[in-house]
């Protein structure tokens, strides 16, 4: 009789599971489905776009231009953010340059050291350039900040688009609420990419798409931006929960 009631049991629970299975299969496909679908729009650049927007503007010049961490250097984010950085130093040229990043800022071969120099050779007097380098995130880098520079000064943070947001937001959590943020965007070419199959030889029997840039370049980089704004959302939400912006 035990013996019934534990296979009777088993096997509903067996049946549970498979139906638990089968749901999330299509809740994952409903996912995949919605993505690729996207893929196919404007909206990923646009979700990204926004991030990088600033809700707020100076209404003086910044006393102090922060450069985000990112992943060191080099690396897109590195090279992006002291690109910018560089640009934002000439334009302001009084401001003083303060870079984000862990380790030894006096030695020669850290990611601290080298975004000030890619930041000097793109013609940045290195005298304006000090560091930060306790801070190990977003949060605890904006804290070390507060205790770097005088009361509340004007300051524009620089980052990558999709950390524009979360970055300016843990300033003004920090009590630097004259912080505003400037997006390191990449610049797109205006030159056409497309070909005529005709005219490159190969298998003919596969579909002519030199005309189609969406599909070769545009499908692959709304797929890429999604994965990084639902990487920041989620971000953006843990910071929420901890009370960090």
């Amino acid at each position: 009789m035990f013996i019934l009631v534990f296979i009777k049991t088993l096997y509903n629970i067996t049946g549970k599971l498979k139906n638990a299975i089968k749901r999330f299969i299509l809740f994952l496909g409903l996912i995949l489905f919605i993505i690729i679908s996207l893929c196919l729009t404007d909206i990923p650049f646009w979700m990204y776009y926004n991030l990088g927007v600033p809700e707020h503007t100076l209404k003086t010049d910044p006393e102090y231009i922060i450069v985000m961490s990112g992943a060191g250097i080099p690396s897109d984010s590195g090279l992006m953010r002291t690109y910018r950085a560089a640009e934002m130093g000439k334009r302001f040229p009084k401001a003083k340059i303060i870079v984000t990043m862990p380790g030894v800022s006096s030695d020669t071969t850290s990611a601290s050291f080298l975004m000030k120099k890619e930041i000097v050779i793109r013609g940045i007097d290195p005298t304006r350039i000090s560091f930060e380098n306790k801070g190990t995130n977003t949060r605890s880098q904006a804290l070390a900040i507060k205790k770097i520079v005088k009361d509340n000064p004007s300051i524009l943070v620089i980052s990558s688009p999709e950390h524009v947001y979360r970055s300016v937001a843990s300033f003004h959590k920090a009590g630097l609420t004259n912080s505003v943020g400037e997006a390191a965007f990449a610049q797109s070419t205006s030159v056409s990419f497309s070909f005529k199959d005709k005219d490159l030889g190969g298998n003919t029997f596969i579909p002519n798409i030199g005309d189609n840039t969406h599909l070769r370049y545009q499908f692959w980089s709304n797929l890429k931006f999604q994965v990084i704004v639902y990487r920041e959302y989620t971000a953006i939400t843990f910071y929420r929960i901890k009370g960090w912006i």
